[in-house]
């Protein structure tokens, strides 16, 4: 029989322990560290987010049961006044770096999203990590309500986050939205949240295609209609120019008015886009694909520790942040492994069970079918 390290060992591969201590010297507050490593405050932490720990002393507990599994990992046990003490003082950008580095690795995966063209193809959304008002006032953003707010440009093909920002509660979507530089010749889908004249004009200079929804009461002319096929839903294909005062002081440039009818529910939808090519039955179903990213929220907070907090303070909660981001990446790495079909979510859940097996990664995300065995003659009962 052959050996395995622990499957955790094996989903770590892909971290550099020399770039994190590059990284962690880089990133350091304070005094030497002593009774633990940052290595030590990760592993803690990883190992929480795969394996549903709920606190700080639940980790420790944890992590001395396994202690004897630990040392092909570079790590220890950690106590966990020092891991809330780490969590706290240590900067959380130790750990924004490395899911920067580790992103670059998992670009670089095959993967295909399930449209024709070439194109890559992105949703670009925001979703709330709620916190207590009580317990975390410093990201109150109401007076009764306090959040983190989590964007994310989703790859279609890798379903993978290679944009991601973390930010407060109160601030508008848009502003981490202009800051992703998405690559020239793509597409990007994203709801009427991020409707902004200025910036339709400054995606289409760069070159890059999206698709969104029309707000109601815009104002615009048509400059151009197309021939439809309502047997697939489409009602109208327009060219058309906003040309509201806001809009020309913008720069608002020529864009295309999709109407679509969808046969399942009968419900109206009309969809905007720069992309002048693709048919317009296929910017609907790209609109319809944004789901994707909808999808990527619901795994990761079901999935990992993103709700409740093993820290109050805000470098804390961006520590565990960033780490289950990481954790993610990790999974999704680790998908070459995982039966054909397989979701990241589904990965997670068969992760949570076997992370300190000393099993191949392949025998336990491809497992082979049971195998029924016939019973033999000599065995039956002659009645």
């Amino acid at each position: 029989m052959s050996h395995h390290n622990t499957a955790f060992n094996q989903l770590l591969k892909p971290l550099s322990r020399h770039e994190f201590e590059a990284e962690a010297k880089r990133h350091h507050f304070g005094q030497k560290l002593r009774s633990a490593s940052r290595w030590d405050q990760f592993i803690g932490m990883a190992m929480s987010q795969l394996s549903g720990r709920q606190s700080l002393r639940d980790i420790q507990s944890n992590l001395e049961t396994q202690q004897h599994k630990l040392y092909h990992l570079g790590a220890k046990p950690i106590a966990r006044s020092t891991l809330a003490r780490l969590n706290e003082k240590q900067p959380a950008d130790l750990y924004e770096s490395l899911f920067k580095r580790l992103l670059v690795r998992c670009q670089k995966m095959p993967g295909r999203h399930k449209f024709r063209f070439k194109n890559p193809l992105y949703s670009l959304d925001a979703s709330a990590v709620d916190l207590s008002m009580k317990v975390f006032p410093w990201a109150a953003y109401r007076e009764d309500a306090s959040n983190i707010k989590l964007s994310v440009g989703l790859n279609h093909g890798t379903q993978v986050p290679e944009f991601v920002a973390l930010s407060e509660g109160q601030e508008n979507d848009m502003v981490q939205g202009r800051r992703f530089q998405f690559p020239k010749g793509s597409l990007v889908a994203f709801d009427k949240g991020y409707v902004d004249c200025q910036w339709f004009n400054s995606l289409t200079t760069q070159g890059v295609f999206f698709v969104t929804r029309l707000r109601a009461k815009s104002v615009y002319c048509v400059k151009e209609r197309k021939p439809v096929n309502r047997d697939l839903g489409v009602t109208s294909d327009q060219v058309i120019q906003f040309n509201s005062a806001h809009a020309i002081k913008r720069g608002a440039p020529l864009l295309r008015r999709i109407g679509y009818r969808d046969p399942e529910t009968g419900k109206f939808y009309e969809f905007l886009t720069n992309h002048f090519k693709l048919s317009a039955a296929t910017i609907a179903a790209i609109y319809k694909d944004r789901w994707q990213v909808e999808l990527f929220f619901k795994a990761i907070k079901q999935n990992l520790k993103i709700k409740a907090f093993v820290g109050t303070s805000k470098n804390a909660v961006l520590t565990q942040l960033w780490i289950a981001l990481i954790t993610y990446l990790l999974v999704a790495f680790a998908r070459h492994s995982a039966r054909t079909g397989w979701t990241v979510q589904r990965m997670l859940r068969i992760l949570q069970l076997n992370l300190f097996e000393r099993r191949s990664l392949k025998d336990i995300l491809d497992p082979d079918p049971p195998r029924h065995k016939k019973s033999e003659p000599q065995m039956r009962l002659a009645l």
